[in-house]
């Protein structure tokens, strides 16, 4: 007995030794901590991570936050402490309030129409990562990397449950969240400059067909002079529902219409989703039984699932001869001049499966670096799998266009492949309110291009309602007006001339602010921070700021104060009240207010119908001084397209201004970075005050001196 006790005692110093021999700092504040029993054929290659990570250094003996792991039945656990006072915030695509205090969620990627199954706990993205910010702005974030279904509790402690097996915890600590979001990004890697017309507002409903319906909503747009980029294609489109194909009365010339759109100025996007309809004839279920690329039962039979156009089979991501396949079904596909891509239905959504999904006990055959496995080891990143092979094809067959990919599931890391919006809400006053927060928390986690159905997907809107919705939704990082098959037509104009005029000042707004826009995905781009913030970003150690979740921040200059917000919590300093196209900012009862942050200064373009005509030859640049007197900002251009930007073919100039004397404002710009130079710029300033803006004439002057004196 005593030498079973003695051997016991030694496995588990053994076990320990190895723990802390592969624990370890993998980047200057962020350490990996790993199970005794962690087995890297059943966790690795890792998705969240853009690459394995090693171990360069010990953890530090001031390292504060370390994981816990044990096991509680067939569930294998890890927790984290919790500072009394720390805000939690990031677990991805969630329901509820921006703080995530007191909070659980499942991570399960789930088609919940309306978020109503488990009440909204798991919906169609799992992120396994939390921010924490402590009392004094120190903050950190703790990433479970793993893909197994799981449990994220958020109490006195944070507590990742998972159905897999052990796992390890990666752990970030940094001074504020923006650093820890910038570690994140390191990790899991940022998303790659969009095409300009992506950041464009987009019209969307299951569905518009037959194609002379899609052409007399597009052409709506140009007659009334309402912005607009994009019209959407769901699944009438295709031949009975059938993917890469196309209806044949609905739109028997799917190139001729993308040319006709093209032709107004606008972009066009259609639905792929993953299952295939299961039909001998049909040539992509035909290459993929021939390739042997379809899921398989536990059997070892191709699974079939119900979707749109019934039994369907479903494609193996895990395979890279399946990738490879799926991405070469997008040649002819992109070949009828379509510009973008929505892959939708890929938790995947499954009508008569289990929990409308896949039986946990699938297979996936894997290949390359991925092992071969059970559903419930992939199920939450099979979306992700997907865009990426979808991403990866479009590429090959464009490769002098950036892709655009729409995603309804994804995993952490996913916003390398896809954008992404927050799946089929519904037209209340409920979901309307509750979207600034999802979005807030999906980029804090890593994913900065997203937003919510405008106007909501279930229902109808009532005009007030959607008056609202779009005033707000035009200042989303995604904007896009969707609505179901049964709902009532949901255009900006379908709500009479009031709401008509509403939605045209507040798209108006988007566009006028393009510059600013564009300059956030760029840095979006090479940060990893988000375009749309918290306010609590404004001042991380101010506490009263924790909760807000009704306003919210473009960037670090702008405040976005909805007016159905109910006395918000605001940050403290200088921020002023800003018209961007001749709108009453402060009292209009629709627009957002929107506050101009002394000390920053941000660009805006001539009003457009589309990214087509956009440009930057003319700005008007928008100075709010700060207690100094002083003021900066930038802009970053390139050609919207292609990836000339990737060797130098872009331009970033930067903004400054100071008060000369008492009556004047000198403002200068400068070239900072990239190979364009754009010389024949020009330049109207606007100084804001509390008494209005007072704008100088237009000038091509590097310095330009501007009179206090409103005209």
């Amino acid at each position: 007995m005593k030498h079973l006790i003695l051997l016991f005692f030694i496995a588990l110093a053994l076990a320990s030794q190895a723990k802390d021999k592969r624990d370890g700092l993998i980047e200057s504040k962020v350490a990996v901590f790993y199970p005794a029993d962690f087995d890297s054929v059943e966790n690795l290659p890792s998705f969240a991570l853009v690459k394995e990570f090693p171990v360069t250094g010990k953890i530090p003996p001031n390292w504060n936050l370390s994981p816990n792991f044990y096991h509680s039945g067939e569930k294998t656990i890890a927790t984290i402490p919790v500072k009394k006072g720390t805000s939690l915030y990031g677990t991805g695509e969630v329901t509820g309030s921006l703080l995530r205090n007191g909070k659980d969620i499942t991570l399960w990627n789930t088609d919940n129409y309306t978020y109503s199954k488990d009440d909204g706990k798991r919906l169609y993205q799992s992120h396994p990562w939390v921010l924490g910010v402590n009392t004094d702005g120190i903050s950190f974030g703790i990433l479970a990397d793993n893909t197994w279904k799981q449990q994220l509790i958020l109490g006195d402690s944070i507590k990742f449950i998972s159905e897999g097996p052990a796992f390890r915890v990666i752990v970030i600590q940094e001074n504020s969240p923006q650093e820890v979001l910038k570690r994140l990004a390191e990790l899991t890697g940022k998303i790659e400059m969009p095409p300009l017309w992506a950041l464009g507002f987009q019209q969307c409903r299951y569905s518009y067909f037959p194609d002379s319906r899609v052409k007399e909503v597009a052409s709506e747009f140009r007659k009334r002079n309402i912005p607009c980029d994009v019209i959407w294609m769901d699944i009438h489109y295709m031949q009975d529902f059938k993917i890469f194909t196309f209806d044949s009365i609905r739109f028997p010339d799917p190139a001729g219409l993308n040319a006709y759109l093209h032709s107004i100025n606008f972009k066009s996007v259609y639905m792929i989703d993953p299952g295939v309809k299961k039909e001998s004839g049909y040539h992509v279920y035909d290459q993929g039984t021939a390739g042997d690329h379809w899921v398989k039962t536990s059997s070892g039979k191709e699974f079939n699932g119900n979707v749109w156009p019934g039994a369907c089979a479903f494609p193996d991501f895990t395979r890279p001869e399946t990738c490879e396949w799926w991405g070469g079904l997008y040649k002819n596909f992109m070949a009828t001049g379509i510009d973008g891509v929505w892959n939708d239905m890929n938790e995947p959504a499954v009508f008569n499966g289990p929990d409308a999904t896949m039986p946990e006990d699938n297979i996936h055959r894997g290949g390359g670096n991925l092992t071969k496995d059970v559903h419930l080891r992939y199920h939450n990143a099979y979306g992700m799998m997907m865009v990426k092979a979808s991403r990866d094809g479009i590429l090959k067959v464009n490769p002098e266009k950036r892709p655009f990919v729409l995603s309804r599931s994804n995993y952490i890391g996913g916003q390398r492949y896809a954008a992404t919006w927050t799946g089929d809400n519904a037209s209340t006053w409920e979901h309307f309110k509750m979207a600034t927060p999802m979005v807030l928390n999906l980029g804090l986690s890593g994913q900065p291009f997203c937003g919510p159905d405008l106007g909501g997907y279930k229902g109808t809107p009532d005009a007030e309602l959607f008056a609202n919705w779009i005033s707000v939704g035009a200042f989303y990082p995604f904007c896009r007006d969707h609505t179901e098959l049964d709902g009532g037509d949901q255009e900006p104009w379908a709500f009479g001339k009031k709401v008509e005029d509403i939605s045209r000042t507040a798209l108006d707004r988007r566009y006028r602010l393009l510059p600013y826009l564009y300059t956030l995905f760029h840095e979006a781009s090479v940060s990893g921070l988000p375009v749309m913030r918290p306010v609590f970003f404004a001042d991380v150690k101010d506490t009263t700021l924790r909760k807000e979740d009704a306003a919210f921040m473009w960037g670090s200059d702008l405040l976005i104060i909805p007016k159905w917000a109910k006395k918000p919590t605001l940050p403290h300093g200088i921020w002023k009240t800003v018209s961007i196209t001749g709108e009453d900012s402060k009292n209009d009862p629709y627009q957002p207010e929107l506050k101009l942050r002394g000390g920053a200064i941000i660009p805006l373009t001539q009003l457009v119908q589309s990214t087509v005509d956009y440009k930057t030859d003319s700005l008007t640049l928008l100075v709010c001084l700060d207690k100094h007197q002083k003021a900066e900002g930038k802009i970053y251009t390139d050609a919207g397209e292609g990836f000339g930007y990737q060797k130098g073919e872009y331009e970033i100039l930067n903004f400054k201004a100071l008060k000369k004397n008492k009556n004047k404002i000198a403002v200068m710009w400068s070239h900072a970075e990239g190979n364009s130079t754009d010389a024949s710029r020009n330049y109207r300033i606007g100084i804001v005050s509390e008494k209005g803006t007072s704008f100088s004439d237009w000038t091509q002057k590097k310095t330009i001196v501007v009179s206090l004196k409103k005209k």
